[in-house]
């Protein structure tokens, strides 16, 4: 019987996005059970021997932090198990298997569950990922109200070693950019691995790693994404 994603504390993020191209690890010592903001993984429910990990920072850019500083949340959705049934297609154009269709009606209710609900969403146009985000919305009606744009190179930056973190910075200011700073506090990006296990792990500062339909949950507080 195949594992369901479910809902999993994992790392704690200390900034999500900033001017830099570096993306760090913590520094500090890191405990166990400690009550902090926390990025969280939907991961298979085989995977229970994962704990809740937190780290205490000190943000040198905190005396910069507005007094609306709101929390800025980002998911980073890999897409649902593909089909290779029919060799003819092109990797782009492949659909979801069965398996991969049913994953995908289960992390929407997960995500609907959890409260996690973008008003924004990038996603790869590669036939698997439009796939799973018809059915995503399909299941959670509210994701029906998102703005959804296709992004041509989430597909292809998926092969680009060490460029996905960056490039996923750079769209979503892009696409934050035409709206006021209160409008978007939740963005979903729909993607592919290995570029979206990459870019969770440089934005936690930890390894990540993402199955297909596994989501990582990352949150930073700030005025605006640039500042998150």
């Amino acid at each position: 019987m195949r594992s369901l994603p479910i809902l999993l504390d994992q790392f704690f993020v200390k900034k999500m996005f900033h001017n830099k191209n570096i993306y760090q690890p913590l520094q500090s010592a890191v405990s166990v059970g400690c009550s902090c903001p926390s990025s969280r993984v939907l991961l298979p429910a085989g995977c229970s021997s994962l704990a809740t990990v937190t780290a205490t920072v000190t943000d040198e850019d905190s005396h910069q932090a507005p007094s609306k500083s709101v929390a800025r949340r980002l998911i980073l959705l890999r897409h649902a198990k593909s089909s290779w049934d029919n060799p003819s297609l092109r990797d782009h154009d492949r659909p979801l298997s069965k398996d991969g269709q049913d994953d995908a009606a289960a992390v929407a209710q997960k995500l609907q569950l959890s409260g996690w609900i973008p008003q924004l969403i990038l996603s790869s146009d590669a036939t698997r990922s439009r796939e799973t985000l018809k059915i995503i919305q399909e299941q959670v009606p509210d994701l029906l109200d998102a703005d959804v744009h296709f992004i041509s190179s989430f597909y292809s930056i998926a092969s680009m070693d060490g460029q996905t973190a960056e490039h996923l910075q750079q769209a979503i200011q892009q696409a934050v950019c035409r709206y006021s700073c209160d409008e978007i506090h939740t963005v979903m990006c729909v993607g592919h691995n290995r570029a979206w296990e990459e870019a969770a792990s440089m934005f936690t500062g930890a390894s990540v790693e993402l199955q297909t339909c596994n989501a990582a949950l990352l949150e930073a507080t700030g005025k605006s994404w640039e500042q998150a």
